[in-house]
């Protein structure tokens, strides 16, 4: 279980208080991971408190995110997926990106470490191992930025793990935290956002085996939904939104969010 009851299909995240009119709430759409891990229940209870608006977020994959906003399902858009994020701003449906925050991806597997990786800080050798021993490996199979980022690792290492699949190479076709589960169960490697893995309860014998490469790198942006796109998009409290998470005081109460004392987002907004 996660810490969170969130889960990677489609909820809201409705904060408590008083019942704001209705242009006082925005939609965010925006990843399993900032939701799963709890960035959210801490910090835009913080948020509301200060502005009066609320906040409810549609915890998806980022492509699905991504869909969903084009679809003018939403005020704002926080993912995780640099290159999708440009050409949704690109194409019109956003007023501009901005970097919000960073971690990094690991891949966890079973103690036992089947592939012999453990330790490793390239990844694209740890994957060519694990593909040349024919040891499980789960994938989100789902166009998340999680996914999204395994298929560019894969694509470097020149393998296709995809004329493996069904035999060592597993798609979920869910969230990260479901993916996980799956992967424990059936014994396999798993690439994972570190925030989640963090979070994540169930994680028996599982570690981290590969982490440290500079190709793991995670970054988050934050992206408001064009009006000009999407007339009905409430673009006064989602800009109020946006430059709260990139203002000083947004960032600090990104640093601030921790669990068992290790940081889980680092904020990297561009300063003035």
């Amino acid at each position: 279980m996660l810490k969170t009851s969130i889960m990677a299909s489609a909820v809201a995240v409705l904060l408590g208080g008083a019942a704001w009119a209705q242009d006082q709430s925005i939609i965010v759409q925006s990843t399993t991971s900032t939701a799963n891990s709890g960035l959210f229940d801490y910090m835009l209870p913080i948020f509301q408190k200060e502005t009066g608006i609320q906040v409810n977020v549609v915890a998806v994959g980022t492509g699905q995110a991504i869909k969903n906003a084009e679809n003018c399902d939403g005020d704002v858009l926080l993912v995780h997926a640099k290159a999708s994020e440009e050409k949704f701003v690109a194409a019109g449906f956003g007023t501009i990106r901005t970097d919000l925050m960073y971690n990094d991806f690991v891949i966890v597997g079973p103690a036992t470490d089947p592939a012999g990786v453990g330790g490793m800080q390239d990844v694209q050798g740890a994957l060519v191992q694990i593909a040349e021993k024919g040891a499980m490996f789960a994938s989100r199979g789902d166009d998340s930025g999680t996914h999204k980022k395994e298929m560019a690792l894969w694509a470097d290492t020149g393998v296709d793990p995809l004329g493996a699949s069904g035999t060592w190479y597993r798609e979920t076709g869910s969230g990260m935290g479901a993916t996980l589960n799956t992967g424990i169960g059936m014994g396999a490697y798993v690439l994972t956002d570190r925030a989640t893995w963090i979070s994540f309860e169930n994680k028996q014998d599982y570690v981290i085996q590969v982490q440290g490469d500079e190709d793991l790198f995670n970054q988050y942006g934050v992206i408001p939904v064009n009006p000009a796109k999407c007339p009905s998009v409430k673009a006064d409290a989602a800009q109020t939104f946006a430059d709260w998470l990139v203002s000083d005081e947004g960032q600090a109460v990104i640093a601030g969010f921790k669990i068992a004392d290790q940081q889980l987002f680092f904020p990297n907004a561009p300063r003035n």
